[in-house]
């Protein structure tokens, strides 16, 4: 709704704009780990994440709340092509049933494929319902099982599916 009057503004306060993507940046670190630990259980301190975007492997994709805006989710991978590992995908709690997830792992898709990328693979907790959803929709398939490689809330040993998906 850019282009509107001044007094049509209250049309657009407290709708979330429109999320834009962008490579992920040194200074992300602090949003990155607000955002994984609000999807996980162990979730990652800024000090990791400052380590993995730092890594000469690692690419990523943030997507923000419009151009400019703050980080409403991203995605962090690491690898050496022709393969690559999805290390996590988190989106912010507010906005999580909008599609954020799917948009940021589709994109991937294209950048990493240019990159010269042809495989991706990832691990997923076992009964993780929304994230199996996403990797089903975006093609991922399963191709092994680490039994009790995760822990539950309750401390119970939980599998850890590997999946994989070819880009190209």
């Amino acid at each position: 709704m850019t282009g509107l009057p001044a007094w049509l503004g209250w049309m657009t306060r407290g709708r979330p704009r429109e999320v834009s993507l962008r490579a992920l940046q040194a200074g992300d670190a602090e949003a990155l780990a607000r955002l994984h630990a609000q999807s996980f259980r162990h979730g990652w301190d800024a000090a990791e994440f400052e380590r993995l975007i730092t890594n000469r492997l690692s690419r990523g994709l943030v997507a923000t709340d419009g151009p400019g805006g703050a980080p409403v989710g991203f995605i962090l991978l690491s690898g050496v092509a022709p393969e690559i590992e999805i290390l996590s995908v988190a989106v912010d709690r507010r906005r999580r049933g909008a599609g954020i997830g799917l948009k940021l792992v589709q994109a991937a898709f294209g950048t990493l494929a240019a990159q010269g990328y042809r495989t991706v693979f990832l691990e997923v907790e076992d009964g993780n319902a929304a994230a199996l959803r996403l990797y089903a929709r975006t093609g991922f398939r399963e191709i092994g099982r680490r039994p009790g490689y995760y822990r539950d809330s309750a401390g119970a040993p939980v599998a850890a599916l590997t999946m994989r998906r070819d880009i190209a």
